[in-house]
């Protein structure tokens, strides 16, 4: 991927929340953001770096677990599930690439693998990468992952 600064200075100036919703394929990730209350968070300094499923890996999940999800008493479930998308720092596709595993904000490890030039994450696989933010870097990925332990 391009390393070299952006001259887009609405690209650069947008935050990792902001610039993920400027794309277009990451409504739902942002609408779980804001419902969850993590969106202000992500807003914040970091830097992060979010793994953020596209809305068409949120359709995969099973009939009503995204509805389920986005209840007020499953607030708790989401941000753990949310935080597994998370990482602290500004990683860039390279640097992921050359994990075997990622601690995610919430805690737990997700596996990490590349082959055949394609990063996965999880049990999802990278769309679009680096796209350049304020406060970090945001990955598109085809799955959302499901930590086994929340």
């Amino acid at each position: 991927m391009n390393n070299t600064p952006s001259t887009n200075t609405s690209v650069a100036t947008k935050n990792v929340v902001d610039n993920a919703a400027a794309n277009g394929s990451f409504k739902t990730f942002g609408k779980a953001l804001r419902e969850s209350g993590l969106a202000d968070t992500l807003r914040g300094a970091g830097p992060f770096t979010l793994l953020a499923p596209t809305d068409a890996a949120f359709e995969k999940l099973p009939a009503g677990r995204l509805e389920s999800l986005l209840k007020p008493e499953n607030k708790k479930e989401l941000i753990s599930i949310l935080n597994y998308h998370v990482l602290d720092g500004r990683s860039s596709a390279a640097d992921i690439g050359k994990m075997t595993e990622a601690k995610t904000v919430n805690g737990a490890m997700a596996p990490v693998k590349l082959s055949d030039g394609k990063i996965s994450f999880g049990e999802a696989t990278f769309v679009t990468s680096d796209i350049a933010s304020s406060n970090g870097v945001v990955h598109g990925i085809d799955k959302v992952n499901i930590p086994t332990k929340q």
